[in-house]
């Protein structure tokens, strides 16, 4: 009988065992991009002290800046009275919450994406591999990925002798956004244009971000005229979307290139480049319209 109580009380203390080890925080954008940062203390602390556990050295990261807690109850993030906040999926953490699997964290300008559950290398190697197609600010494909089927369309165009259109956006004065709204405001507006573009769009279209405030949409068997039509909405659509950082409306307008690739495009570079000089075109004509 004796026996049976010891066994009981070692089972008892295994399940009473205040931390859940099957959770981490990966860096999705940011510097130290891809890393891992395993939540198997009972307490992480994320600020800019370097006492932090998860140390970030950004000016908009408070020193103490937020906790995250895993306890068998579960992994919740406190916001820690930090100057700019803590933001679960874009939404302001006021208060103590949980965390799910597949939540984007965002402290600072830093980005991470909580993983949970029973294969934490599996999910973080799938994570990884994702980055390596995927923009972490925008959740839109970024250059790498994009370069890649740039190459592919056009191949696949000249195969088949169909057309192919290229439009490349350009946020007007971003520089003057971030300057006087901050630099988590300009974060803010390139998801939230991302997000408007993305609703025009069709599955085979591949829109991406091809670099600071730049986007490009490759648009496969759609000719010039049609391509102009789609980049016009878009630039329509973006004017009077209303975008909006801490109760603050920040006026957004683009400028568009559009071109469509030509018997004389030895390389992929010179459709970009032809899409470009439209684009700077517009720029020059006073920003906020549609050449090419």
């Amino acid at each position: 009988m004796g026996q049976k109580e010891t066994v009981v009380t070692v089972i008892s203390k295994i399940s009473e065992r205040p931390v859940n080890l099957d959770a981490a925080l990966v860096v999705i954008y940011g510097l130290d991009l891809g890393r891992k940062y395993d939540l198997a203390r009972e307490e992480t602390l994320i600020g800019r002290s370097s006492k932090a556990d998860i140390q970030i050295d950004q000016e908009a990261v408070s020193r103490n800046h937020a906790r995250i807690t895993n306890t068998t109850k579960g992994v919740r993030i406190e916001d820690l009275g930090s100057t700019n906040g803590t933001f679960v999926n874009d939404d302001v953490a006021a208060s103590a919450r949980s965390l799910q699997n597949g939540d984007l964290v965002k402290i600072g300008r830093t980005i991470f994406k909580f993983i949970a559950g029973g294969n934490i290398e599996a999910a973080y190697h799938d994570e990884i591999y994702r980055l390596t197609t995927m923009d972490g600010l925008t959740q839109i494909y970024n250059r790498r990925y994009f370069d890649e089927q740039l190459d592919r369309e056009i191949s696949r165009s000249r195969r088949y002798e169909r057309v192919l259109s290229l439009v490349m956006l350009d946020l007007d004065r971003f520089k003057e956004v971030n300057d006087t709204y901050g630099h988590l405001a300009g974060d803010s507006v390139l998801k939230q244009l991302a997000s408007t573009v993305r609703t025009r769009i069709r599955r085979e279209d591949v829109f991406a971000r091809y670099g600071g405030e730049e986007f490009a949409l490759l648009l496969p068997e759609i000719n010039l005229s049609g391509a102009r039509q789609l980049a016009e909405k878009v630039r329509k659509l973006v004017e009077r979307q209303r975008f909006e950082f801490d109760k603050q409306v920040i006026p957004v307008t683009l400028s568009v290139g559009v071109a469509t690739l030509e018997p004389h495009h030895r390389e992929p570079a010179e459709l970009v480049r032809a899409a470009d000089e439209h684009l700077f075109e517009a720029k020059n004509q006073g920003r906020n319209r549609v050449c090419g």
